[in-house]
């Protein structure tokens, strides 16, 4: 089922009580928008602060400021929490320059100025990617103290060995920097290439693809298939759906502290 925002004339002003915070990032984190997309509507003239057309995203607001869009007062959104299974060949931005495909294309038209993603997977990777308007509970999941296990499949061109996956296991230097794994592990093999299972508990950019060439390997294919408690699980390739209260919950407690 989606959900879809209606505005309301009804309702109170959003009040800003925090100082030095930006136009764009207050939207953001009130759940209207991305900071992108706040950006433009606020640039377009459509916000005011109390009562004053800004155009400038960054304009600082004052404590207890209220805003409006389109004359109408701002209020928190509902908070939304999403999944998709990105396919290959998607770009994950809001917006790109070049004009390539984004994964807003696999969103309903409904919420794409309202969710955001959280983390991201390059164009050539698949798999569980999250989206959300809830910028705390996205910041929490990407704290890197939290080492929240993200889990991958990846298809390799050869076959691995017990020599490849110990120094997997160990960790790679490339290029001056230190890239390590929690675990991983042979899923299956056919007669020239093999699947792996790999997870990581703290990501850098292009982490698995960085290790493995470094080994002299090739990645045909690289899944997300979890993120914590949260799995890929059936969802088709291109299809995003809500969590589900049980998934929050156990997402929630995955990144409590631990005492």
């Amino acid at each position: 089922m989606q959900r879809v925002f209606a505005q309301r004339r009804d309702v109170r002003r959003a009040v800003i009580t925090r100082p030095s915070r930006t136009l764009a990032r207050a939207l953001s984190k009130l759940g209207i928008a991305s900071r992108t997309t706040a950006a433009v509507w606020i640039q377009a003239g459509r916000v005011a602060v109390d009562g004053k057309p800004i155009t400038d995203p960054e304009f600082y607001l004052a404590p207890n400021a209220c805003i409006t869009l389109d004359g109408r007062a701002v209020t928190a959104a509902e908070k939304l929490y999403y999944a998709l299974n990105k396919p290959r060949g998607l770009i994950t931005t809001t917006h790109d320059e070049q004009d390539r495909a984004t994964v807003y294309e696999c969103l309903p038209p409904a919420l794409r100025q309202h969710l955001s993603p959280v983390g991201r997977l390059d164009k050539a990777s698949e798999g569980l990617l999250l989206f959300s308007n809830d910028t705390t509970w996205s910041a929490n999941i990407l704290e890197p103290a939290h080492h929240l296990a993200k889990r991958y499949h990846v298809q390799i061109n050869r076959l691995p060995d017990a020599a490849l996956l110990q120094i997997l296991q160990h960790g790679v230097t490339c290029e001056g920097e230190r890239l390590e794994v929690a675990a991983v592990s042979e899923l299956r093999r056919g007669d020239k290439n093999a699947w792996l299972e790999i997870t990581l508990t703290a990501g850098k950019n292009r982490h698995i693809r960085r290790m493995l060439s470094a080994c002299d390997v090739d990645v045909l294919r690289l899944i997300r298939v979890a993120i914590g408690p949260l799995h890929l699980g059936s969802l088709a390739k291109g299809q995003c759906r809500p969590l589900e209260s049980r998934e929050l919950q156990q997402l929630a407690l995955a990144l409590a502290p631990s005492r």
